[in-house]
């Protein structure tokens, strides 16, 4: 972990001097990955033209939706983070409701109708390949326990190794819960960067082009019964996103020098 440390380092000596426009970039790329792992068809310059300039492809529409829904439950959950909300189960109900605020609808079931678009818990099961997520009834309990303990450990002296790990626990059981109609999975992932916003650390993405990988370790935790696998998978995404940023900064640098050079010579 103490290779994971130094280049956490690398990375924020260039943010903190303006080098890499974190805010905007990261928070561009969290968007579209997450998006993209649902199913929405827009590239990552694509998602930026929409949320910079409202400028739509010849994509469908419901994918544009996506996007900036997630776009605004994304500044939603920074912004709480920068004023210290607690997390609750009504917390994530309202990140739930920004996410499926345009694409969500009234869902009728057995136990009775619910609001995918207002983050209301859901009232059916949910089976997902082979495997049944907990029975309804089961939601809040569960949900409220996650909310707890994240909250009780939040309070003691972590290293940034463990305030990660916290992040990325809250991200696997939520997940695992299943607590809405639908953008769970989108959900839990912002619950994660809202818990890396409160400890000021670098969001974390997962690659639509890891996508394979993320679902099998997603069920391989869950049949080992062994978070360090779901773990391992979400510190390989943050090392990677870390390495290509400092990368893509050292190879604009070099072309900057370069014309620099050349300019100086005629």
């Amino acid at each position: 972990m103490k290779q994971l440390e130094e280049i956490l380092n690398e990375y924020s000596s260039f943010v903190n001097k303006g080098i890499i426009d974190y805010e905007k970039f990261n928070q561009y790329s969290v968007t579209h990955h997450s998006s993209a792992i649902e199913g929405s068809t827009l590239t990552l310059v694509e998602t930026q033209l929409l949320l910079e300039d409202d400028l739509t492809c010849n994509k469908p529409f419901l994918h544009h939706l996506m996007v900036k829904d997630h776009y605004e439950a994304l500044q939603f959950v920074i912004d709480n983070a920068k004023n210290k909300v607690d997390l609750t189960s009504d917390f994530i109900q309202q990140i739930n409701a920004h996410v499926m605020k345009n694409t969500g609808g009234i869902v009728n079931s057995i136990l009775g109708s619910y609001d995918v678009s207002k983050g209301e818990f859901r009232k059916s099961s949910f089976v997902a390949g082979n495997h049944i997520f907990v029975d309804s009834k089961k939601v809040e309990p569960l949900l409220k326990e996650v909310v707890l303990e994240t909250n009780a450990k939040m309070k003691s002296n972590l290293s940034i190794k463990e305030k990660y790990e916290l992040s990325f626990d809250a991200h696997f059981n939520i997940v695992s819960i299943h607590p809405f109609g639908d953008g769970n999975g989108r959900t839990s992932r912002l619950v994660m960067n809202f818990l890396q916003k409160c400890f000021n650390l670098p969001l974390v993405i997962v690659y639509e082009d890891d996508k394979s990988k993320y679902i099998e370790a997603l069920n391989e935790t869950r049949k080992k019964e062994d978070i360090t696998v779901f773990r391992n998978f979400m510190f390989s995404q943050l090392t990677r996103f870390l390495k290509e940023e400092i990368e893509k900064f050292k190879s604009e640098n070099k072309s900057i020098k370069k014309r620099n050079g050349l300019s100086f010579i005629f």
